[in-house]
């Protein structure tokens, strides 16, 4: 296999994967949130080496507003 097709098939791999990842997170996003949620806690767990944390950090998703309280305005205010 020569370095030229060994490109191609490495292009169209990533391109795939892209794919997939812009696909799960339009179609699925509650599937992908706990996704992100399954990687992220073993990273954030206490003892862990700090980049570590880092990318634990990263990977977590932003919390959600919850819908009891005052979180955003849902126009709930009389």
């Amino acid at each position: 296999m020569g370095a030229g097709l060994l490109a191609q098939y490495a292009v169209i791999a990533i391109a795939v994967l892209l794919s997939i990842v812009f696909v799960a997170r339009k179609q699925f996003p509650a599937g992908v949130r706990r996704l992100r949620i399954l990687c992220a806690v073993p990273l954030l767990r206490e003892g862990r080496a700090q980049w570590l944390q880092r990318v634990g950090r990263w990977l977590a998703p932003a919390p959600k507003a919850t819908a009891n309280g005052c979180g955003g305005c849902n126009n709930c205010d009389p």
